[in-house]
């Protein structure tokens, strides 16, 4: 059924949100080298070739695959990290879990016992001259593994202080850490062996208690949930991802810490990709617009939001992990298919809390902002591009209640200036109608013929890097006041 959106002149405002809101993860597996996500081939992501059934999904082989270090010096990825802006870079993922940080080279590259990979100082000196020549802000996460610890025994911080300290030292302070990488996944962040929740408190607020003494202006971030058994994701698929993973709750790993993080962290997947489907939680691609598929991004927020109440009062809530799908993203993550559902989670994020996003990843797997090597854009890179060049920090309420058709949602013009943007996402099958009480400035985003298009279109025309490598124009053109059409599968920004 067509919907009748009606955009008013004055929204009122509901709060102000992070500056920083639009951020993202460099996998420690992609600056040390080490396994990650398959790619998907051109078929697949065309939706030509199906991808084939794996049932045996605990088995890495099937999944992933070794790449070598990236380089964070390349001027193409550089650029690119400029064009986003000055941003909260996270630099963790289970890897993080298991490296030792080899600063002074005393290992002569073999892993010590309990660890899985090492960090050299070169390495790490490329990802703090990465965040320091963006302007950007470092997220990490530490090691907890048997290397450091048995289950038995608490964490000690020996490796952590090699890390804090180094970054001191090089001028490129550590701005917030969380403890462990999903901790809530036990059984499969490589944690000492016969791990538990009580020994996972224990070694928190050591780690938090910790950091409060030696650096105390370095925020203390958890607890990077992710999964837990009554996550909202459509029916059952929340409770069977968790049954089959031996997912912890967050209330079980909190219920008895003594440290309050300044901030609550928890990961955002819409499900999980054909690559784990065996896991549960899969979405038919035929889903990815239904009303079922876009509330998991707001059911998180809300429920993570009451959690962050109960464990971290006052802090900020935010996303350390955010993606279409966990195991390194659909077949149709790097398409254009997937901007409706990246658009409406930013936008159902800041009516629900006002903290940061951090996408995974900027440049690696299908779920990348970035085409692995080549640092192409994809789709998602120019939408939340447009999100940052348009919507300002000041989240408005629209009036307009989510409904199938009219995903509507305004903030303040990033520009200063007065009067307010909209967003209407239109995750129909038929045109939606919005009445403009004035004239505007529109910004229309399609597939280039097809939903699951890796090319995305504005205003009609497809958008390409120029030849020099700059980013095409991202102009607008003028809509007159009065009843305009919103196509079906389009998300538009009009700026009033």
């Amino acid at each position: 059924m067509k919907q009748n959106v009606v955009l008013k002149t004055n929204p009122p405002k509901i709060r102000t949100v992070n500056n920083r809101l639009i951020a993202y993860n460099i996998e420690m597996t992609e600056v040390t080298g080490g396994t990650f996500w398959k790619a998907y081939t051109p078929a697949q992501i065309e939706g030509t070739e199906p991808f084939p059934e794996i049932s045996d999904w605990k088995n890495m082989n099937n999944l992933q695959q070794y790449y070598g270090p990236v380089d964070l010096y390349d001027p193409v990825l550089r650029r690119r990290a400029g064009d986003i802006g000055p941003a909260w870079v996270r630099v963790s993922g289970t890897w993080a879990n298991k490296t030792y940080y080899d600063f002074d080279g005393h290992t002569g590259g073999v892993v010590p016992e309990g660890f899985q990979n090492l960090l050299t100082r070169e390495q790490w000196v490329g990802v703090l001259d990465f965040v320091r020549d963006i302007g950007g802000k470092l997220l990490v996460s530490v090691a907890n593994c048997p290397g450091i610890h048995s289950a038995s025994e608490p964490w000690t911080p020996e490796q952590a202080k090699l890390l804090f300290d180094f970054n001191r030292d090089y001028g490129v302070p550590i701005s917030a850490a969380e403890f462990t990488n999903e901790p809530t996944m036990m059984s499969f962040s490589g944690l000492p062996e016969g791990y538990t929740a009580a020994g996972y408190a224990r070694d928190q607020d050591l780690f938090g208690a910790w950091l409060k003494k030696n650096y105390p202006e370095c925020l203390f971030v958890g607890p990077c949930s992710v999964g837990d058994i009554d996550m909202v994701m459509g029916g059952n698929l929340g409770g069977r991802i968790a049954s089959n993973m031996g997912i912890i709750t967050t209330e079980t790993l909190l219920e008895h810490t003594t440290m309050q993080p300044d901030v609550f962290s928890y990961h955002y997947y819409n499900g999980v990709s054909e690559r784990g489907a065996a896991i549960g939680g899969h979405w038919p691609e035929e889903e990815c617009l239904s009303e079922n598929y876009l509330k998991v991004a707001a059911d998180c927020a809300r429920q993570y939001a009451e959690r962050r109440d109960r464990f971290a009062p006052g802090g900020q809530l935010w996303v350390t992990e955010s993606g279409d799908a966990g195991c390194g993203g659909n077949t149709w993550a790097s398409t254009y298919l997937d901007v409706p559902r990246t658009l409406n989670e930013i936008g159902e994020f800041c009516k629900v809390s006002d903290g940061v996003i951090f996408h995974n990843t900027l440049a690696s797997s299908d779920y990348g902002y970035l085409q692995h090597g080549t640092f192409e854009p994809r789709p998602a890179f120019y939408a939340v591009l447009l999100w940052k060049r348009l919507m300002g920090d000041i989240v408005y309420d629209s009036g307009e209640p989510i409904r199938e058709g009219a995903h509507v949602f305004a903030h303040s013009r990033a520009d200063g200036k007065d009067g307010a943007v909209w967003l209407i996402i239109n995750n129909s099958r038929e045109s939606t109608s919005v009445v403009l009480p004035e004239q505007a400035v529109r910004y229309t985003l399609t597939g280039d013929g097809k939903m699951r298009s890796r090319t995305m279109q504005l205003n009609g025309k497809p958008l390409s890097l120029q030849a020099d490598g700059s980013l095409p124009e991202l102009e607008g053109t003028t809509q007159g006041a009065g009843v305009v059409e919103v196509p079906a599968g389009s998300c538009v920004f009009l700026v009033l």
